[in-house]
């Protein structure tokens, strides 16, 4: 299964969110550091759930990280996250 599909369905399960979008930025930066040449090594992550809106910027930063998980989280190299 592609990792956008898993930060999908992690993200789904774990926040039920009013609006997701999952960019992968990955072809944005081949050849550069980080670039494992997978084409799934940067990702874009917009999520607006009603769990994350009471957060600070961090908690919400933390508590997505939590969601999508400690192996998964590993084989990214670079997730911009816009959460609230």
């Amino acid at each position: 299964m592609r990792i956008e599909d898993q930060i999908r369905d992690r993200l789904r399960a774990a926040f039920a969110p009013a609006l997701l979008e999952i960019e992968n930025e990955s072809h944005r930066h081949a050849g550069h550091a980080g670039d494992d040449g997978s084409g799934e090594s940067h990702f874009r992550v917009t999520i607006r759930a009603e769990a994350l809106a009471p957060l600070g910027r961090v908690a919400r930063h933390r508590a997505v990280h939590a969601a999508i998980g400690p192996a998964l989280i590993g084989r990214i190299h670079a997730l911009a996250l816009d959460a609230g």
